[in-house]
């Protein structure tokens, strides 16, 4: 019996000392599905400008995010650095909220279960409704709000044995960030399943939280929605990472231009010497 192959992830770009994924829905999706029915372990993310910035100042959750198998550009303006930088030709963004539609879509049509990991209870129970309700052959097999605070080392475990029994595939995180990164690295080795850390997916899809309409959203402002539906909250987090995320690109950009420059004209020199 042939052993199967281990899942190729699509290869990576460095955006402020974070590796984030050159990749499309097609292929994120296409890729955890495989490595789900082949029960590989891996952690995917999705980065939008908040998290990228925050994992870039925090040396721990860097180096945990880095090791990820996948971290997607969740926000135009990650998508917009991977094609400035790299020349990625990146059409569109891999949005949390749609990948796990997706992703459950094809879970559904695949036979691969799912379990739901976040939230509070009644976000939860809304939630298992409406992926029920969207697709009714999707095995759903388990779900649970943790609560806030840290878990105990014996809930920890308890936890992991109450997923690993499941026989999910799929483990959908919402935590938000970095809460969800740092769970999800936590527990690489010990989930037999693919975590896929989707954010505030959760809400949206049990309908707490409303998404930004779609020209906002392919604009790059989805944060200025955020923001004016939240602004006590959200004012200081924008304030200060997209500031961060705005000079450093800018910077590095400039360096790149800087760089590419200097190659050329290296190039053109020594093609000149006779």
């Amino acid at each position: 019996m042939e052993t199967p192959e281990t899942t190729s992830w699509p290869p990576k770009h460095e955006v402020l000392g974070v590796s984030i994924s050159a990749t499309t829905y097609e292929e994120a999706v296409e890729t955890v599905m495989r490595a789900a029915k082949q029960r590989e372990q891996a952690v995917v993310s999705l980065h939008a400008v908040h998290a990228l910035v925050t994992a870039s100042r925090d040396g721990g959750l860097r180096d945990a995010v880095n090791r990820f198998e996948m971290v997607a550009p969740d926000g135009q303006p990650v998508r917009w650095a991977l094609n400035w930088l790299y020349r990625t030709g990146l059409q569109e963004r891999v949005y949390g909220p749609e990948l796990m539609l997706r992703l459950c879509r094809q879970a559904e049509s695949q036979g691969v279960s799912i379990y739901l990991y976040g939230s509070t209870k009644p976000v939860l129970a809304a939630l298992q409704a409406e992926l029920a309700e969207r697709y009714p052959d999707l095995k759903i097999a388990g779900g649970e709000s943790p609560p806030f605070r840290p878990l105990t080392e014996e809930e920890d475990l308890a936890v992991v044995e109450r997923i690993n029994k499941s026989g999910a595939a799929i483990v959908f995180v919402g935590l938000g960030a970095p809460k969800q990164d740092l769970f999800a690295h936590a527990h690489r080795g010990r989930v037999a399943a693919v975590q896929v850390c989707v954010g505030a997916a959760f809400d949206f899809h049990a309908g707490t939280l409303k998404m930004a309409p779609p020209w906002m959203q392919r604009a790059g402002l989805e944060w200025a929605y955020r923001l004016l539906r939240e602004p006590r909250r959200l004012w200081r987090r924008y304030l200060v990472t997209n500031s961060i995320f705005a000079a450093r690109l800018a910077t590095a950009l400039a360096r790149k231009t800087f760089t590419r420059s200097q190659r050329l004209s290296e190039r053109l020199s020594k093609e000149g010497t006779p």
